[in-house]
């Protein structure tokens, strides 16, 4: 392991029917105006909006309301978000939604607290923010772990780019699995093969094998996969999207990827194809990574033949990679990218500006050369 220094900063909160009481805990802590962020309009149906608005009133608090938030969330959405916040005195955001809105908000939470351009800053002075209005988040969809960590993945319309930009981590996070339960089938599956994704990325980043975290990192893979299978038969089986939930968090709170490199190199070609298509990011990644490990699979061997080994049952390296691709399939999840849903027609033109534009991860069993990578996303189509 190389030397890190690991601190997280995010209380949570976990259990079927939580929100309530642990809103109650955080909200005489916080600020008296509040940012009430989400997205299209799903939490008003479900009767999270109207409980959530009620104990802010309960607890006195002067909402400020940032709705509209969209999957993919856009750096003009970030910018709009920290103008309401500045112009309204906000001196709280709770981030009610999915891991679109908690990013958006995390970015939202530094601009808001900077004269110059987070997107500038950080991309052309190389420099991060320090501060940030501080937010809480309340998860209703999991697969992303965004309430565990200050990353968040910003798509910037005008620049066709999506990627990361370092914002603020929340202070708390509520985990409740029912606040997820109507959250359709589909959407459920994606985001819990994002969290797949993760824990396989970090586990097959150019690390020696000695290392705890590969242990940690197969054992949520593994559960993953167990919990994946449970919602195929009953998907209202609200201890295993509990047991994803975790999983979700678990994966991206940094345990994973302390003191070793990480392989994010199929999301890296996903966040950029978003940039161009705006298709389901875990859809989108159900369809790249298949052909990505078939490239890289010689050059990580013995690491995948202890995934095969111990997520499927597999006994080789090969078998493990036929198992995840027959697994996908198993959960009804795109195989090619002609079946995701597109702002655009998929076409080798697009995939060739993919290609030309995508972050290079250097860290991974091999780095590819842009033309790999075109090959890769060719083999998808």
């Amino acid at each position: 392991m190389d030397k890190f220094t690991y601190s997280y900063p995010t209380k949570v909160y976990f259990s079927a029917g939580c929100a309530a009481q642990a809103l109650k805990q955080e909200l005489p802590k916080t600020g008296k105006t509040v940012l009430l962020a989400y997205g299209g309009g799903s939490v008003k149906k479900n009767g999270v909006y109207d409980e959530l608005t009620a104990l802010l009133a309960q607890a006195g608090k002067e909402i400020v309301e940032f709705s509209g938030i969209m999957p993919n969330p856009t750096y003009a959405k970030v910018q709009e978000g920290a103008r309401l916040v500045r112009e309204r005195g906000v001196d709280f955001i709770l981030a009610v939604g999915g891991g679109s809105v908690v990013d958006c908000c995390k970015v939202v939470s530094a601009q808001a607290m900077l004269d110059e351009d987070i997107w500038d800053m950080q991309y052309r002075s190389g420099k991060f923010p320090t501060a940030g209005i501080p937010m809480g988040a309340v998860v209703t969809a999991s697969g992303t772990g965004a309430e565990m960590n200050a990353g968040a993945v910003i798509t910037y319309e005008e620049k066709q780019w999506k990627g990361p930009i370092l914002g603020t981590a929340a202070s708390f996070a509520v985990l409740d699995p029912d606040y997820t339960a109507s959250v359709p089938p589909m959407q459920v599956l994606s985001g819990a093969f994002d969290t797949l994704s993760h824990a396989m990325e970090t586990y097959l980043g150019n690390s020696d094998a000695d290392n705890v975290s590969d242990d940690v990192a197969l054992a949520i893979m593994r559960n993953t996969v167990v919990n994946m299978r449970r919602l195929l038969v009953d998907i209202n089986d609200m201890q295993a999207r509990g047991n994803l939930m975790w999983d979700s968090a678990m994966a991206e709170n940094g345990i994973l990827k302390v003191g070793r490199l990480t392989d994010f190199q199929a999301h890296q070609i996903e966040h950029q194809l978003g940039a161009y298509t705006d298709c389901n990011h875990g859809q989108g990644l159900a369809v790249i990574h298949p052909a990505y490990y078939r490239h890289i699979l010689k050059d990580a061997e013995a690491k995948f033949t202890r995934f095969a080994r111990e997520v499927f049952g597999a006994d080789s390296a090969q078998a493990g990679l036929e198992a995840l691709t027959a697994f996908i399939r198993e959960c009804g999840l795109p195989t090619r990218l002609s079946e995701l849903k597109s702002k655009v027609e998929i076409t080798p033109e697009v995939l060739r500006k993919v290609a030309d534009t995508c972050n290079i991860i250097q860290c991974n069993p091999r780095p590819l050369e842009r033309e790999e990578i075109y090959e890769i996303l060719m083999e998808c189509l």
